[in-house]
């Protein structure tokens, strides 16, 4: 089912193209009336014309039937007005449409690479945003038909591992592993780079474990499979928490992409692009250069023989068109990673190995900030931990439902607070323009008034408890829909644009775009239910308020669980 927005859309489309010089129609939200129409501004630029003479001969040109009634509006705006037969046709098809008029995409695979923490190192709030972020992504382009791979690319190759599997010998293995499952990965890479610094003896012995690993030796290997598998244990814990969709099977480090480096440095030269440059092999791709305009290499393979990120991050490239057939791939990383992946992006491309009709995007984002506005740390200056930030958020969601219902069971409200701390982590993250920074205020976050996750959920929870005062199951039956009161309208409009909010964040992978709908579809459903009473009601505008507040808790149910957000009952 076609959306009411596409449906107008679609016939703007056919008179703009007699007119449009290659502009395409825009519809935008009007106080003046639903929808108005922009554009015949610049087409009439274009073209030399009075815009007001061409917005006449658009309006003659427009067959919109039955939906929308048109006016023209100053010097050549179009004013849209839908038909109340159109929004009852519409709204009546959402009634028994599970997607709630969100069309399909099909033929097209989106891998993800998403979160990327470390190995043997605790994930902590600078991994919140890449987490939250492209989990919401996988979800909304999940719903969008696409196939998804998720791909969680954690560091887990590398020199390090040398220290960290003779410090797993030191410690006896029983122990420290049972050190790693409690999830204390900090204290345990701690140690270790402690003595890496300070005991020459076992700096030496970490190297020759670097070389045994290398190597392939079985019992190194071993070793690091198990500092390996404590901690994708302990990242699951975190997503758990978290309620994140990444799983163990989602894991492909950068040991995953090992055994194709060699081929990555063979195939690059046999086309021609690799370049010796002071013993390391270098691509310099065209376009990137130095303040001083010296050209910028992408090292590829380094002078020890070694392999930096750049042939990781080729390989995966690779990997992700090649073998799994990735028609579009997002890298959900933070903003200072930008030219290292133009780079490496367009040595892929030179190398035929990224073609032009392959979508790929770096998904960059802002920082966590605290209240000072800086860099968000405790007060000793450490780095917070993403699980303590997370159930800080539960035990305040606690406290204010033990304040706001102090007869609820125990049981009910550890639940919910569960459910009201992630809703409060996610959304104060995804309501704000990704590539902004944003103040971690756990006391508005948790907040049931305002912009946040917890109201929304406050909001859809006051939709469902009007059918919980009904006696018996509702069912929507042969509802028209007459929206005679202004807020019946508004809120009939909201709904509609459901389909227009969800393309939105999918196509410019802003999460935000989804969360500002919610919030003023919540609104609309404020007003409407001060303004219209709904029990009370007379047959059939009853039976017709109703199925406006049915679709209501429908839509926003459905828009939470986009963005990983749980949407309880009752609250």
């Amino acid at each position: 089912m076609s959306s009411s927005y596409d449906i107008v859309l679609r016939r703007l489309r056919r008179v703009f193209d007699q007119f449009g010089e290659g502009t395409d129609p825009v519809l935008r939200p009007s106080d003046r009336s639903d929808y108005q129409v922009n554009g015949i501004m610049a087409v009439a630029k274009s073209r030399g014309e009075n815009p007001r003479v061409l917005a006449e001969r658009v309006v003659a040109e427009l067959d919109l039937g039955d939906l929308a009634s048109v006016e023209i509006a100053g010097p050549g705006f179009l004013n849209l007005t839908l038909t109340t037969s159109f929004l009852d046709t519409q709204l009546r098809a959402n009634l028994s449409d599970e997607r709630l008029g969100v069309a399909t995409t099909t033929g097209r695979t989106a891998v993800i690479d998403y979160s990327a923490p470390n190995v043997a190192k605790e994930m902590h709030v600078g991994h919140l945003r890449s987490t939250v972020i492209g989990d919401a992504l996988a979800r909304l382009y999940r719903f969008k038909g696409y196939k998804v791979i998720a791909r969680n690319h954690v560091g887990d190759w590398g020199t390090p591992f040398g220290m960290l599997i003779e410090h797993l010998l030191d410690l006896g293995e029983e122990h420290a592993v049972a050190t790693l499952s409690i999830g204390d990965l900090n204290t345990f890479y701690r140690e270790a780079r402690e003595k890496f610094e300070s005991d020459e003896a076992f700096k030496e012995r970490s190297r020759q474990r670097v070389v045994l690993l290398q190597a392939g030796d079985a019992e190194t290997n071993r070793l690091w499979r198990v500092l390996v598998e404590q901690s994708v244990a302990y990242f699951s814990e975190v997503y758990d928490a978290l309620g994140v969709t990444l799983t163990p099977a989602d894991v492909v480090g950068e040991s995953f992409y090992n055994p194709m480096l060699a081929d990555v440095v063979r195939d690059l030269d046999a086309a021609g692009l690799l370049v010796e440059s002071d013993g390391a092999l270098c691509v310099f791709p065209e376009g990137f250069t130095t303040r001083e305009g010296d050209p910028l290499p992408v090292i590829v393979q380094k002078r020890d023989e070694g392999f930096g990120y750049a042939a990781t991050d080729l390989a995966a490239v690779r990997d992700r068109v090649s073998q799994l057939g990735g028609t579009d791939l997002l890298y959900v990383v933070g903003a200072p990673q930008a030219q290292h992946f133009a780079m490496v992006w367009a040595v892929a491309r030179a190398a035929g190995w990224l073609p032009e009709n392959v979508r790929i995007e770096h998904i960059s984002f802002g920082s966590v900030l605290g209240p000072d506005r800086k860099m968000f740390k405790t007060r000793s200056g450490e780095t917070i931990k993403l699980i303590g930030l997370v159930q800080d958020a539960v035990d305040k969601a606690s406290l204010a439902l033990a304040e706001r219902s102090p007869d609820m069971d125990p049981e009910q409200r550890r639940v919910l607070a569960t459910q009201i701390g992630r809703a409060a982590i996610k959304y104060a993250d995804l309501s704000t323009d990704r590539q902004r920074d944003y103040v971690f205020d756990l006391e508005r976050m948790v907040n049931f008034e305002g912009d946040t996750g917890p109201y929304l959920q406050y909001a859809n929870a006051r939709v469902r408890s009007i059918f919980r005062k009904l006696r018996g199951p509702w069912n929507a039956g042969d509802v028209h829909f007459v929206l005679a009161h202004d807020a019946e309208r508004s809120l009939a409009l909201g709904l509609l644009a459901f389909p227009e909010a969800v393309d939105a964040a999918v196509t410019s992978c802003q999460p935000h775009r989804l969360t500002g709908y919610l919030f003023d579809l919540a609104q609309r459903f404020t007003s409407f239910y001060e303004a219209c009473p709904v029990l009370s009601a007379e047959e059939p505008l009853r039976q017709e308020r109703l199925a406006l507040c049915a679709l209501t808790a429908r839509t926003l149910t459905l828009g939470l669980s986009l963005l990983g957000i749980d949407a309880p009952e009752q609250m």
